[in-house]
């Protein structure tokens, strides 16, 4: 009977809890307000410019940029350390 039990192996409450949570933290949820600046840059990239005046693309141009630009914004941001900083700052009166 021991070795019956023995060999039968039966998954922890633990084991599968930690499966769980590491399949959620991979799965990362995009926000609602970068999913619709993505779908307009798609709809823009779909779009058939040539029947568009050049004031028309002018402005499709600088809303393409504003949205990239806020894309970049709401993704990994530069982060600086003191002593970077620091470096930066002496090599900027050094050269100047």
């Amino acid at each position: 009977m021991i070795i019956l039990l023995s060999l039968c192996s039966v998954p922890s409450v633990n084991a599968t809890e930690k499966k769980l949570a590491t399949a959620s933290d991979n799965t990362k949820e995009i926000p609602i307000e970068v999913k619709t600046m993505l779908n307009r840059l798609d709809e823009i990239k779909a779009m058939d410019k040539s029947t568009l005046n050049s004031t028309e693309k002018k402005a499709l141009r600088k809303e393409v940029r504003a949205i990239n630009t806020n894309l970049k914004s709401t993704g990994h941001g530069v982060y600086l350390s003191i002593g970077a900083i620091i470096i930066i700052i002496l090599l900027l009166i050094l050269l100047l």
